[in-house]
This record gives C-alpha cells, structure tokens and sequence, in this order.
C-alpha cells in the first residue's frame, strides 16, 4: 500500500535573493514535507493553477491548497505557519485583535522593498531552492 503524499503549494519569486533566503529557511522548517516549492518562473505554473494571476504573483507569495483554494501575501505567511510542525506555538498571534491588518501592511511594504532588503552575492544562495 502506497501513500502519497498531499502538500501544499508556495509559489514565490525565483528571481529574488530575500524570497529564496526565506523559502530555504521555510524548507529547514518543514520537517513533515507540508509544502511543495515552485518558484513562479517555473512554466508550468500557469497549466497547474490557471487560477493565479501572473501580476499578483509578481507582487506576492502564494499558497495553493490541494482542494484549489488560495492564501496570498500576508494570507498565505499565516497559512504557511499554521502549517509548518512548529507554527501551533506562533500561530495564535494572528488572531490578536488588529494583527492581520498589521500584517498586511508588514507584509506589502517588505514585498515592495524586497529587491533592497535581499542579499547580495555574499550570501551564496545561488540554487538553493
């Protein structure tokens, strides 16, 4: 008897250094193998999940359930913590009062800025993920 196993989705910016810099470290996170890592330049992105929107992709990380069902930016950080084995012990912060809209906003000004906040060359992430 065979068991396959059923991940998540995280779809993230291939082309940047910070977003590469957090998948690997969401990667060590993942002991129980709850995401699948595709970066959005992969081209079969748009055959898999004819749902996502290229431009949104460009803007944002997201989580796509098996069931379809999709988390994005802010959404899609709070799914990925729910989900990692640890992320019980953290999750319950995102139901403090006012921390969702914080997080959206954390969440859209480091997306805009990652360019200046990734590392550079020193950092020796090439092909990590």
């Amino acid at each position: 008897m065979s068991t396959t196993l059923v991940r998540h989705t995280l779809v993230f910016d291939g082309a940047c250094p910070m977003c590469i810099r957090w998948m690997g470290r969401v990667r060590s996170w993942d002991s129980s193998r709850a995401f699948e890592y595709v970066p959005l330049q992969d081209p079969s992105i748009p055959e898999r999940f004819p749902q996502l929107d290229p431009d949104a992709l460009a803007r944002e990380m997201h989580v796509v359930a098996p069931d379809g069902r999709v988390w994005a930016g802010a959404a899609a950080v709070e799914r990925v913590v729910e989900l990692l084995p640890l992320g019980r012990w953290v999750s319950w912060i995102f139901s403090v009062p006012l921390a969702r809209r914080l997080g959206d906003r954390i969440y859209r000004s480091v997306a805009a800025n990652r360019s200046r906040l990734g590392c550079g060359e020193h950092c020796g992430i090439e092909g990590q993920v």
